[in-house]
């Protein structure tokens, strides 16, 4: 489509039509937020989301959630919030599972089982295996009088006034109020479980949070011969050499048991340049920094970050237990990590 024809089309779109589709708009938001405050209130005096959460964790295999059509949908995302948050769970498709998939539940599953209408017959037919075989069952739907419901350890009652759509069909409000308690399960298990950063960030290694929190130093430290490193005696000409060639902007001075006393960066041989005539008669000791920042290799990289932000420093040492130097790292470093 041209731009042309895109800036037509808009022209097109009056004030009028404009001002109607707000409202509509704001009308269906409107349902879905009271459909949710509906169910805030009920849950005041309904009993169930706890019985279920307390089912939940006692489960010792997994949660299996399934659900056809929109609620499939929903079902998908409540166990992707359920696994990403401590709780090991799965989707599975009704239909599929009729045909096989069933094979991936056991005894020891817990089994939440979505329908509106309480009598999706995807569901109902696999339903009374799973309690056969011994597992539990969580029905989400909006009839508590419902076959589905009738079948389930434990009925949530995810009824609603009406839905946002303007002929009360299409599963709007319905959906929302699910995923919303889903969530809400999802939360509580977390906190119940004593579900910690480190542990989403174990569940989320691809992201910003599992970098910054899975990332140690000694996964992107410089190591061995890329250790830009000389001794006490060496002269200001060589640990020059050494900076230029390991590429970090400074060099380490170590004792004789490579323990780090020391370091000289490229900002302190510019302020060297007016007082100083003869490099060639300089020896590095002289003129190192004392007490450099080191950092252990089994800390964290985000560690290393908030030291260099507080002393604003581009460069770090990494030392092991007995202050012998076994990497470097720079600020560089972390952010070709992702780390910052």
């Amino acid at each position: 489509m041209s731009v042309t024809h895109e800036k037509t089309m808009l022209k097109h779109f009056d004030a009028k039509t404009a001002a109607r589709a707000l409202e509509l708009a704001r009308a269906a938001l409107q349902i879905e937020t009271d459909a949710l405050a509906a169910l805030h209130a009920r849950l005041a005096t309904d009993e169930t989301v706890g019985q279920a959460v307390s089912l939940l964790l006692q489960c010792k295999g997994r949660v299996v959630v399934s659900g056809i059509g929109k609620s499939g949908h929903i079902g998908k995302k409540i166990a992707a919030t359920l696994a990403s948050t401590g709780t090991p769970a799965l989707f599975v498709h009704p239909a599929e599972a009729a045909h096989g998939d069933l094979g991936m539940v056991t005894p020891e599953d817990v089994v939440i089982a979505i329908s509106y209408s309480g009598e999706a017959s995807e569901l109902m037919a696999i339903l009374p295996v799973v309690k056969r075989m011994g597992g539990h069952v969580i029905a989400m739907t909006g009839k508590p009088q419902s076959s589905l419901a009738q079948i389930a350890d434990v009925h949530l009652d995810v009824s609603v006034a009406k839905e946002a759509c303007p002929m009360n069909l299409a599963p709007t409000a319905s959906t929302t109020v699910t995923l919303a308690l889903g969530d809400a399960i999802a939360v509580a298990l977390l906190e119940l479980r004593g579900f910690k950063e480190e542990d989403f960030a174990r569940s989320h290694p691809g992201g910003a949070l599992g970098r910054r929190l899975l990332t140690h130093v000694r996964d992107i430290m410089r190591k061995d011969a890329a250790i830009p490193a000389v001794g006490l005696d060496t002269r200001l000409p060589d640990a020059l050499l050494e900076i230029t060639q390991k590429g970090m902007g400074m060099t380490a001075v170590v004792d004789a048991d490579n323990k780090p006393v020391g370091v000289f960066t490229d900002g302190d041989l510019r302020r060297m340049i007016e007082k100083v005539q003869d490099f060639t008669k300089v020896v590095i000791k002289d003129v190192m920094h004392l007490n450099p920042r080191t950092i252990g290799p089994d800390q964290l990289a985000v560690d290393a970050v908030a030291v260099m932000e507080e002393f604003r420093i581009n460069q770090m040492l990494v030392v092991d237990e007995a202050g012998v130097l076994v990497g470097a790292l720079h600020i560089h470093d972390l952010t070709r990590a992702k780390v910052i």
